[in-house]
C-alpha cells in the first residue's frame, strides 16, 4: 500500500535542491558578475542606472552599480555585500571582487555538472586562496622607511592608479594630488574620514576644483544685515554655539493672564532682555565670528553688523564639529562662560567667497588643522556626484596605502604571478584537488584578460605575452593599455596596495564557497497583509476613494 506524501512546508513555498539549484545559483551570480565585468580598468565602460523615483546614476564604480541594481536573488545577494564589503574596507577592488567571485563559480560549475561533492571544490579553493595570499605578502613591496617626499611620490602613485579607471582619468594626477594633500592634512595616528568634508558647486571646469585646507561651507539661511557684516577677518575668535539667538514664538496653546498694560510689556521686555543679555555675553567674548547650529534672528543679525562681527546661524552639526576641531575652542549651550580660557576657536583667516552660484565661508590657517574640505566642480550633477566616488575611492586607497605599506603592480600583474604561482603549486598535488587548484589558476587571469578586452585588444594574444614573461621571471609584467602591449607596471608605476588583492581574492573566495556549500533553497509564501482582502468601498459618484 503507498503511503501518503507528508507535507511539511506551508502552500505556495518554493522548494528546490540538488545539483539544479546549485547551478541555477551559480548561474544568478554571473549575470551579476557580467554586469559590471565591462566598467573594469582605465578602459572600462561607464552604466546608467535610473532609479524608481527617475534619479539617473552614471557610475562605473562596482559597489554604486550594485547598490542601484537592487538585486533580488537570495545568492546573488552575496556577491552585491562583497562588493559593499570591500568597499567600506578598503575603497577600492569592488568590481575586481566581483568578477573574481563570478569567474570561481563558472570554473566550478563544470565541476558540480560532473558530479563532483561542492566540498571537495571548497577545501581546494580555500587551500589556493592561502597560497595566493601568502605569496602576495611574500612579493608585495615595502614602501614605509622613505623619506617624506618619496612616500608622496608612492601615494600619489596609488591614487592615480586607481583613478585610471574613472571617469576623471584624464585628470587623474590633478585630483591624485588633491587626494593625498586631504589625507596628509588629517590626524596621522587615526587618519579619520569625517574630517574631509566634500562641498559640490555646479558650473566651472573639473580643474577649478580645490582643496581647502581648514574648514568650508556653505553660507547657511541669513536675514537683513547680513550684506552689513564684513566678510572678511585676520586672527578672528570664533565662538560656537548652539543656542537660538531669536525671539522664540509663543506656543499655540500657551495662555499668560495679565492684569494690565504695563505686565504685559514687563513680559516683553524680559524676552527682549534675554536675547540682548546673550547678544552682549558673545561681543563681550572679544568674538568676531559667531556660528550656531540653532537658528540666528534678523535682530541678531543686524545687532552684530552694527558691531562689525560675522554670524551664521543653522550650521549643520558635522561642519560646526569640524571647524571646531580646526580652529579649537568649545561648542557652548550657555553664553555665560564664553571668556573661559579655551572656550574661543582662533583662525589666521577667514573670508566669504564667491564660487560659481554659491557663497562659501573659508577658515583658512587653523592651529589645530587636523581637517580639510574639498570643494568639488563640474557641469552636470551626475558628473560631480562621480567625481566624488572617485575621490572617495583615492582617499580610501591613500589611507589603507599609509597604514599597510606595502604594494603590488596593478594592470593584471599580480594576478598573472599568482596563476603561475599556483599553477606550479598544483603540479606537486595529486588527485582532484590538482584540478581545481589550477581552474583557480585559470580564474585568476580574468582580470587581464578582461582589460584587454575592455581596451579592445586581442586577449588571447597579450595573455600568451604575459604568461611567457611570468614564466622566464618577470613577475611584475602586466597589461599596457597606452601601447597594447605588456609592460613591467611597476617601472610604469601602476602600484596599487597589497591590501586590496589580499582583501578581493579573500572576499570572492568566501562568497564562492558560500554559494557552493548551499544544497537547498526554500522560499517561503508572501503573507497576505489585510489590506489585500480589504473590500473596495464604492465611491460617491467620484470613483473609488484614495487609500
Amino acid at each position: 500500500m503507498q503511503s501518503a506524501p507528508i507535507i511539511l512546508l506551508k502552500e505556495g513555498t518554493e522548494n528546490m535542491q540538488g545539483k539544479q539549484q546549485l547551478i541555477s545559483n551559480i548561474n544568478a551570480c554571473e549575470v551579476v558578475a557580467d554586469s559590471v565585468r565591462t566598467t573594469l580598468g582605465p578602459r572600462g565602460m561607464d552604466k546608467l542606472i535610473v532609479d524608481t523615483r527617475g534619479k539617473s546614476t552614471i557610475s562605473n564604480d562596482g559597489a554604486t552599480i550594485l547598490k542601484l541594481l537592487q538585486v533580488v536573488h537570495p545568492a546573488a545577494k552575496t556577491l552585491v555585500d562583497i562588493a559593499k564589503s570591500q568597499d567600506a574596507e578598503v575603497g577600492d577592488g569592488t568590481t575586481s571582487v566581483t568578477v573574481f567571485a563570478g569567474e570561481f563559480l563558472r570554473q566550478s560549475k563544470e565541476f558540480i555538472d560532473e558530479g563532483i561533492h561542492p566540498h571537495l571544490i571548497i577545501k581546494a579553493y580555500r587551500k589556493a586562496t592561502k597560497l595566493a595570499v601568502d605569496r602576495i605578502k611574500e612579493i608585495a613591496v615595502s614602501v614605509s622607511q622613505k623619506s617624506p617626499d618619496e612616500l608622496r611620490e608612492t601615494l600619489e602613485k596609488c591614487a592615480s592608479t586607481t583613478l585610471s579607471s574613472k571617469l576623471v582619468a584624464t585628470h587623474k594626477h590633478f585630483f591624485a594630488k588633491m587626494a593625498v594633500d586631504a589625507v596628509m592634512s588629517l590626524d596621522q595616528n587615526t587618519l579619520p574620514l569625517n574630517m574631509i568634508g566634500i562641498k559640490k558647486v555646479a558650473g566651472g571646469g573639473m580643474l577649478d576644483s580645490k582643496l581647502v585646507p581648514g574648514v568650508a561651507f556653505k553660507k547657511t539661511f541669513s536675514y537683513a544685515g547680513f550684506e552689513m557684516q564684513p566678510k572678511k577677518y585676520t586672527s578672528p575668535k570664533i565662538a560656537l554655539l548652539n543656542i537660538e539667538l531669536e525671539l522664540k514664538a509663543e506656543r499655540t496653546n500657551a495662555e499668560v493672564r495679565l492684569e494690565n498694560v504695563k505686565d504685559y510689556q514687563e513680559v516683553v521686555d524680559a524676552e527682549w532682555n534675554i536675547l540682548y543679555e546673550k547678544l552682549a555675553a558673545c561681543e563681550a567674548s572679544g568674538a568676531k565670528i559667531v556660528l550656531s547650529r540653532l537658528p540666528i534672528g534678523d535682530v541678531a543679525t543686524q545687532w552684530f553688523a552694527d558691531r562689525d562681527m560675522f554670524c551664521a546661524g543653522r550650521v549643520t552639526e558635522e561642519d560646526l564639529k569640524r571647524t571646531q576641531k580646526a580652529c579649537g575652542g568649545l561648542i557652548h549651550s550657555v553664553t555665560s562662560n564664553l571668556t573661559a580660557d579655551g572656550a574661543l576657536g582662533l583662525c589666521e583667516n577667514f573670508e566669504e567667497v564667491q564660487i560659481g552660484n554659491e557663497r562659501y565661508n573659508l577658515f583658512t590657517g587653523c592651529p589645530n588643522a587636523k581637517t580639510c574640505t574639498l570643494i568639488l566642480r563640474g557641469g552636470a550633477e551626475q558628473f560631480i556626484e562621480e567625481t566624488e566616488r572617485s575621490l572617495h575611492d583615492a582617499i580610501m586607497i591613500v589611507r589603507r596605502t599609509l597604514k599597510n605599506d606595502a604594494v603590488v603592480a596593478g594592470g593584471g600583474a599580480i594576478e598573472m604571478e599568482l596563476s603561475k604561482h599556483l599553477r606550479n603549486h598544483a603540479r606537486s598535488v595529486q588527485g582532484k584537488e590538482q584540478m581545481f587548484i589550477t581552474a583557480m589558476a585559470k580564474s585568476l587571469e580574468v582580470i587581464p584578460r578582461q582589460l584587454c578586452e575592455n581596451a579592445g585588444f586581442d586577449a588571447t594574444n597579450i595573455l600568451n605575452k604575459l604568461r611567457q614573461k611570468h614564466a622566464e621571471g618577470g613577475m611584475w609584467y602586466g597589461v599596457d593599455i597606452n601601447n597594447e602591449d605588456i609592460a613591467d607596471n611597476m617601472a610604469a608605476f601602476v602600484w596599487e596596495p597589497a591590501l586590496v588583492k589580499i582583501n578581493a581574492l579573500s572576499a570572492a573566495s568566501e562568497a564562492c564557497c558560500l554559494i557552493l556549500s548551499v544544497d537547498e533553497s526554500i522560499k517561503n509564501a508572501k503573507s497576505s497583509t489585510p489590506e489585500d482582502n480589504r473590500p473596495v468601498k464604492r465611491g460617491r459618484g467620484r470613483g473609488p476613494p484614495m487609500f
